[in-house]
């Protein structure tokens, strides 16, 4: 469902991020909530993928609709 989505502990402290890398969802998210276009996120972060930002999005609306809970990782 959220493929381009990942949780790992030893990545921004476990935050969902984009695809393994250190752009976390929440910060995709802000920059959409402040106006940037999708346009303007990838100019500034050239790694995303217009997916990515949609992917992003949807994960944020399941966690505010309760649609979605985080899923519990393996102890280290």
């Amino acid at each position: 469902m959220f493929d381009r989505i990942t949780v790992d502990p030893k990545i921004m402290q476990g935050k969902a991020c984009i695809r393994g890398m250190r752009i976390t969802v929440s910060l995709v998210v802000n920059l959409v909530a402040h106006g940037m276009s999708n346009q303007e996120i990838i100019e500034s972060y050239p790694d995303l993928e217009p997916a990515d930002i949609e992917q992003a999005l949807l994960y944020a609306s399941a966690l505010a609709n309760e649609e979605f809970h985080a899923f519990s990782l393996p102890a280290a």
